[in-house]
C-alpha cells in the first residue's frame, strides 16, 4: 500500500506543480535558515572537552564580601593569596593556576624583527589536566615550577615561524630579554572556546595562546597580567605602588582549576574549600560567612558574567526558528487548499469503501514526500549558507561551524517532520469529507 500511496502523491504533485513547488521552496528556505543558525549556535555552545568536563572544576572564593560581590556570587578569579593557597594545599588530583600576559619575542634570525606575543603563565599540571596534544616534547615538571625554571612550551604556529616547523625541543628563544629553553611544541591544539581561560581573555573564541611559561617564573619576574584585574573597590586598574602590593592585595586576577575524578572527590574538595574560607574568616581576613563555589566546565561557561555564547548567535537561532514557524503556517494554508481541492476524489474513494484511516495514510504519505523534497532543497541551501556564514557571524565562531553528517540528517528529519506536522490539520479536514455530499454535488 505504501507504494500505492507514493504513486498517488506523485500524480497529485504533477497535477499541482506550482503549489507543490511553493511548499517545497517554503520548507527548504525555512529549514535551511534554521539549520545554519543551529550549526553556529551548536559550535558556540558545545562542550569543549566532553570526555572530561565533568571532572574539571573552577573553585571560587569570595574575597570581596557581600558589599562588593555581584549579587552574592564570588569573583570569577582569585587573588594571589587564595590562588597560591589552593595550589599548595594539593587537595585535588591536579590543580592549575593561569593568568595571561604579553611577551616580546626576539628571533635568532637578525632579519626578523622582534614582535609581541600573548601567552599564559600556568602551573605544571596544565597540559595533563586539559589533555594538550604535543608534536614534540612535553610539559615541564613540578620541580621546574618549584625552581622557577626558564622553560617554555610554544605552539606549532610559533614553532613554524621561528624554526620552520622542525623539532625545536632543547633550543632557546628570547622573551623580554630572557632566554628560555623550549621543552615542548604543541600540536594544532585549539580548544574553542578557551574555556580554561575565558575569565582572563576578552573574547573566549580568540586565537589560542602561542606561549606557555611556568606560573612561578612569571611571578618571580613580576610579569603583570594582560587579562582582567579587578578589586573590591571596583577599580579596574588600581594604583598599587609595587609588585609586592599586587601579590598581597585582595584584587582578583588569577584563574584556578582542579581535577576531581569522582563525586566523592568533589564533595571532599567542596568541604575543604568551605573550611578554607571559614579559616580566613577566623583569621580576620574575611569579615563575612564563607561564600564559595565549585563549578564544572559547562556550569562555568553558562555563568551570566561570561556570555560565552554570543548573543548574536542565540538571537539568530530564535529568529530562524520563528521564520520556520511562519513558513509552517503558510504551508498549512497551502496544504489545506491543496487537499480540499481534491474533495470529489476523496468522496469517490470513501464511497468505494476507503476508510478515514486510509485517507490519513494517503495524505500524510504525500506530505512526507513533499517534506523529503523540501529536505533535499534544504540541504543544498544549508550547504550554500555555510559558505557565507562568516559574513553574518563572528569569523572565529563561523569557522567552527561544520556541515557534518549529523547536521545533514537533522536537516532532512526537520523538513520531513515539520511538513507532516503542518499537514495534520489539512489531512484531518480531508478525512471529514462526506462521500454522499460529494457524489450528490457531482451528480
Amino acid at each position: 500500500m505504501l507504494t500505492y500511496y507514493f504513486d498517488l502523491a506523485w500524480r497529485s504533485c504533477r497535477r499541482s506543480k506550482a503549489l507543490t513547488a511553493l511548499v517545497v521552496l517554503l520548507m527548504g528556505c525555512g529549514v535551511a535558515t534554521c539549520m545554519v543558525s543551529f550549526a553556529v549556535f551548536r559550535a558556540a555552545a558545545a562542550d569543549p572537552i566532553p570526555w572530561k568536563s565533568h571532572q574539571l572544576f573552577v573553585p571560587q572564593v569570595d574575597s570581596f564580601g557581600p558589599a562588593h560581590n555581584w549579587q552574592g556570587e564570588p569573583p570569577i578569579l582569585l587573588s594571589y593569596t587564595d590562588a597560591v593557597a589552593l595550589l599548595h594545599a594539593r587537595q585535588a588530583r591536579r590543580q592549575v593556576l593561569i593568568y595571561g600576559g604579553k611577551w616580546t619575542v626576539l628571533p635568532d634570525d637578525a632579519r626578523q624583527q622582534p614582535f609581541p606575543q600573548e601567552g599564559d603563565a600556568v602551573s605544571s599540571d596544565f597540559f595533563a589536566m586539559f589533555d594538550a596534544r604535543f608534536r614534540y616534547g612535553g610539559g615541564w615538571s613540578v620541580h621546574d615550577d618549584e625552581q622557577r625554571a626558564a622553560v617554555v612550551v610554544i605552539s606549532s604556529t610559533l614553532n613554524r615561524k621561528l624554526f620552520g616547523g622542525a623539532d625545536s625541543v632543547g633550543r632557546e628563544i628570547e622573551l623580554d630579554a630572557h632566554a628560555y629553553r623550549i621543552v615542548g611544541v604543541l600540536d594544532d591544539w585549539e580548544p574553542r572556546p578557551r574555556f580554561f581561560d575565558v575569565s582572563s581573555t576578552w573574547y573566549p573564541f580568540s586565537r589560542p595562546r602561542q606561549l606557555y611559561l611556568p606560573f612561578s617564573r612569571a611571578i618571580d619576574l613580576q610579569k603583570a597580567t594582560a587579562g582582567q584585574f579587578y578589586c573590591s573597590t571596583n577599580t579596574v586598574d588600581p594604583d598599587l605602588p609595587n609588585w609586592d602590593s599586587v601579590l598581597h592585595s585582595e584584587c582578583a586576577w588569577i584563574a584556578a582549576w582542579v581535577e576531581l575524578p569522582t563525586h566523592a572527590d568533589v564533595g571532599r574538595y567542596r568541604d575543604w574549600l568551605r573550611n578554607y574560607a571559614a579559616e580566613q574568616q577566623r583569621l580576620g581576613r574575611f569579615g563575612w560567612a564563607p561564600n564559595v563555589r565549585l563549578s564544572d566546565v559547562m556550569q562555568w561557561l553558562r555563568q551570566d558574567s561570561f556570555n560565552v555564547v554570543p548573543k548574536s548567535s542565540a538571537l539568530a537561532l530564535v529568529v530562524s526558528v520563528s521564520f520556520l514557524l511562519i513558513c509552517l503556517v503558510n504551508v498549512v494554508g497551502l496544504m489545506l487548499a491543496r487537499f480540499m481541492r481534491r474533495a470529489p476524489e476523496i468522496g469517490v474513494r470513501r464511497a468505494l469503501g476507503a476508510s478515514r484511516g486510509a485517507i490519513y495514510r494517503q495524505f500524510l504519505t504525500e506530505a512526507a514526500a513533499i517534506g523529503l523534497a523540501g529536505g533535499v532543497l534544504g540541504l543544498l541551501l544549508t550547504a550554500l549558507g555555510m559558505v557565507g556564514i562568516g559574513h553574518v557571524f563572528e569569523p572565529e565562531i563561523a569557522r567552527l561551524a561544520r556541515l557534518d553528517a549529523s547536521l545533514l540528517l537533522l536537516t532532512v528529519l526537520v523538513a520531513l517532520l515539520t511538513t507532516v506536522i503542518a499537514a495534520l490539520y489539512p489531512t484531518w479536514r480531508a478525512a471529514q469529507v462526506q462521500p454522499a455530499w460529494q457524489l450528490k454535488s457531482n451528480g
